[in-house]
């Protein structure tokens, strides 16, 4: 008959000789650090979201240069084509033209009322050189005083 204490006998279960692995915890202690750890990586993952959202996503107002035309050596006709996803609000785009150097030659702010989702609208830019493109630079609902419909000139 064998002993109880030998490993591998009946009596024994899974038990390892005690002084060998370290001693043998609940569990319990060490589950803290992985729900801290995926608490963490989960609202890491959900900042991440939403800052590519807001700079990645598709912006609530967009402007291009539907059109360009060179009138003459110090003037360009540009035709803006934005679109809005609220055409209730007022909206303002910057458009610019680029001289034969490529440096920027002239630059304008155009208002543009609430109208339509997509709004066409015109406009004659005077430049310091030669213009070569007419292009618009950017648009927003952050429309300043001094554009709105209205507003009266300061000084």
């Amino acid at each position: 008959m064998t002993s109880s204490s030998e490993p591998g006998s009946p009596g024994t279960g899974n038990r390892v000789p005690e002084g060998r692995y370290g001693r043998r915890g609940s569990g319990r202690h060490r589950r803290w650090p992985v729900w801290l750890g995926s608490a963490l990586a989960l609202a890491l993952g959900i900042v991440l979201a939403v800052a590519g959202y807001r700079n990645f996503g598709s912006a609530p107002i967009d402007g291009k240069a539907s059109q360009f035309d060179l009138r003459d050596d110090n003037t360009v006709h540009i035709t803006l084509e934005v679109r809005r996803d609220d055409p209730s609000e007022p909206a303002e785009c910057v458009v610019r033209s680029r001289g034969i150097s490529g440096k920027e030659a002239g630059r304008k702010e155009v208002y543009l009322p609430p109208g339509e989702t997509t709004t066409y609208v015109e406009t004659v830019l005077r430049t310091s050189e030669q213009p070569v493109t007419g292009e618009v630079f950017g648009c927003s609902y952050d429309v300043p005083n001094y554009l709105r419909e209205g507003a009266r000139p300061s000084g």
